[in-house]
């Protein structure tokens, strides 16, 4: 999912990898700054998204810049690693499992952002360390012009007339990607049996992409036919990509599925701007900023006390009506995505 604005906002600073300085001035060496990692997702085409609003909010309240990094979820953690020893982002937003990824890794420090009191416990790190700021389901989109019929299941997918017309992010790298192994383990009943699928599916496949944001203008376009995405980023996309249409896979003869995947914040170990790392957090989870969620952002709030009742949010809770949302288990997830991945790469040849 990696998007930029058209029109950048004057307070956003967008840094290609490697991060470079923006207007000359490292993140670091600026006190009246704040530098997020995110994975990408939130972040409008055309400067109209959720972080396009709050961030711009957030610098006229606050008088503080937002420096915005964006990438696939394991992408961004990976970074973080790598500056460990010398953090240079006060902030890092990523979807599950790797947020739960980067609190064992010793990424995240402890801190409980206002509001935090009113976000689920299953949306929230039992240590305090990071929590949903918008709420979110994985998903798939299709061509809604190209195709005389959509597709409703797993099955359809491998047949022929997906063949270099289907894409999915990586697993490992993107967290839609992964979020494609989670789903196919938990409707084909296993790990064995989901590799045997994507085995099959991979005829079909056009190859690796590191960002699911890349891949819903293929999809508008007619250059694919389908991929995965999620229902916040795509259904964003849609209000400019009039051809795009969300569904959820089902196996042969069984209900749509999906799983809440949300976006996890986190104030970063050691963050150059810890107090503004603070308020920048404390203002993602502001009422303000959380019931512009879905009419800006195309997500869910993720505070249980926000009630939106905009078209947007009327239609999101009609585009979840009769799919059936299960529940991962995070814990094994983030103990054993090395080894799921392994077993993707493995039968799909990549």
């Amino acid at each position: 999912m990696s998007r930029n604005a058209a029109k950048p906002l004057a307070a956003l600073c967008v840094l290609a990898l490697p991060l470079t300085a923006c207007g000359g001035n490292s993140a670091a060496s600026d006190e009246n700054v704040v530098t997020v990692y995110s994975a990408d997702g939130l972040k409008g085409e055309n400067g109209d998204g959720w972080y396009d609003r709050i961030f711009k909010d957030f610098e006229n309240k606050t008088g503080i810049k937002v420096e915005y990094v964006e990438g696939g979820s394991g992408e961004m953690v990976q970074r973080a690693v790598r500056e460990k020893r010398n953090p240079q982002a006060d902030v890092l937003v990523t979807l599950p499992p790797f947020i739960q990824q980067a609190d064992t890794k010793g990424l995240l420090q402890k801190y409980a952002p206002d509001g935090v009191d009113h976000v689920n416990g299953a949306d929230k790190a039992a240590g305090g360390t990071w929590t949903a700021v918008v709420n979110n389901y994985f998903g798939f989109v299709h061509n809604t012009k190209e195709l005389k019929q959509a597709p409703t299941t797993w099955e359809d997918l491998l047949d022929d007339t997906y063949e270099n017309k289907l894409q999915y992010s990586t697993p490992g790298v993107a967290g839609d990607g992964t979020a494609v192994l989670i789903k196919a383990m938990h409707d084909f009943g296993g790990q064995k049996q989901a590799m045997e699928y994507l085995k099959k599916l991979q005829a079909n496949n056009v190859g690796p992409s590191a960002s699911t944001g890349k891949l819903a203008p293929k999809v508008d376009k007619g250059e694919l036919l389908v991929a995965n995405g999620d229902v916040q980023m795509n259904y964003a996309q849609s209000k400019t990509m009039p051809n795009l249409g969300i569904w959820f896979p089902a196996r042969e003869g069984g209900s749509p599925t999906t799983f809440a995947l949300p976006y996890a914040a986190g104030l970063v170990t050691g963050a150059p701007h810890t107090g503004n790392g603070q308020k920048l957090l404390d203002f993602m989870l502001g009422q303000e900023a959380q019931r512009q969620v879905s009419e800006v952002g195309g997500g869910f709030a993720a505070r249980q006390d926000v009630k939106a009742t905009d078209a947007d949010a009327i239609a999101l809770t009609r585009l979840m009506d009769g799919v059936e949302v299960f529940e991962p288990d995070w814990d094994d997830i983030e103990e054993n995505l090395t080894s799921y991945v392994d077993a993707w790469k493995e039968a799909t040849g990549s």
